[in-house]
């Protein structure tokens, strides 16, 4: 298979209720949240009113700007921004935990997932990483005793995907509480022996190249922004090239490769052509965007990706 494609992933614990005035509602598990979405440029389809009716929790930022935009990306945050309102805090109804789990069921892989409020109005999952997930979990489950590699790898979604296929996965992220969340949803998983690693991921990835290490999965999920836990400093535009030539060292010649690009303005088209002028054009390939649809039927796009197997 290989073209540009528009996919929109199947979730019982995920639905887009409604999104406009750079905003979205969603339904995780039994909650239901407000939060910032700068890609939501038309209006909402229910009334404020219904919002406030149906949201537990509400971000409220607490800077100018939207609560999507930095200068710099906060600790496990992968969005875009261009200002400095990321920062805010959750309202929330009497009663109403901020702590809760949701499931992933597909095929044999279960999931499960801890979600909690944070400052920067992430709750610890994104929903539209479901279908790398399956694509992570189809495609190991097809390579025996294989190895993945998982870079800027935050909660762990693709992490478990890989694991519970039955593959021996690295997991690696800049932000030590990030990385014991992740662990924490493997425990929840049912997933053991998974290797964790607290390192900045281009330095990580230099330094296995220089060990003659080698994966059959690679999944670089990079923000647009960030830092290592020794202050290094990336920039996606100035390291994506570094980093894919790099992975395509460590990549073995049957190895599969995910690609995503959260910040605005990056096309799919940007996102293969980077990857082929490292790793060649692979015969099956897949590029496109990731989206969910509202109840009013509006398409919200969520980000770029890019994958192939060889």
């Amino acid at each position: 298979m290989s073209g540009l494609e528009l996919i929109q992933p199947q979730l019982d614990d995920y639905e887009l209720i409604d999104c406009g005035d750079f905003a979205k509602l969603e339904r995780f598990g039994d909650r239901i949240v407000a939060r910032p979405e700068p890609q939501a440029l038309w209006h909402r389809s229910l009334p404020d009113e219904e919002w406030d009716r149906l949201a537990d929790a509400t971000f409220r930022r607490s800077g100018g700007g939207s609560a999507e935009r930095s200068g710099e990306r906060p600790a496990g945050d992968k969005r875009p921004s261009t200002d400095g309102g990321e920062r805010g805090e959750w309202q929330l109804k009497p009663g109403v935990p901020d702590r809760w789990t949701i499931r992933y069921d597909y095929g044999a892989m279960h999931l499960r997932m801890r979600l909690a409020l944070t400052g920067f109005k992430h709750v610890g999952v994104f929903p539209e990483q479901a279908s790398n997930w399956n694509f992570i979990y189809d495609t190991l489950r097809e390579t025996p005793a294989a190895r993945m590699l998982n870079l800027f790898a935050y909660t762990g979604g693709a992490t478990l995907a890989g694991r519970a296929a039955g593959a021996e996965v690295t997991h690696v992220d800049s932000v030590r509480q990030t990385v014991s969340w992740a662990a924490d949803n493997a425990q929840l998983s049912g997933l053991e022996s998974i290797r964790w690693i607290v390192d900045d991921a281009l330095k990580f990835v230099r330094r296995e190249v220089r060990r003659g290490a080698s994966y059959d999965g690679i999944v670089l999920d990079p923000p647009a922004y960030g830092r290592g836990p020794d202050g290094e400093k990336w920039v996606l535009e100035q390291g994506l090239d570094e980093m894919l030539g790099l992975c395509a060292m460590l990549l073995k010649p049957h190895g599969f490769l995910v690609l995503n690009l959260y910040s605005m303005g990056l096309s799919a088209l940007l996102a293969q052509t980077a990857v082929h002028q490292h790793f060649g054009a692979p015969p099956h390939e897949q590029f496109g965007e990731l989206f969910f649809t509202d109840r009013a039927g509006k398409k919200l796009p969520l980000g770029v990706y890019y994958r192939f197997r060889r």
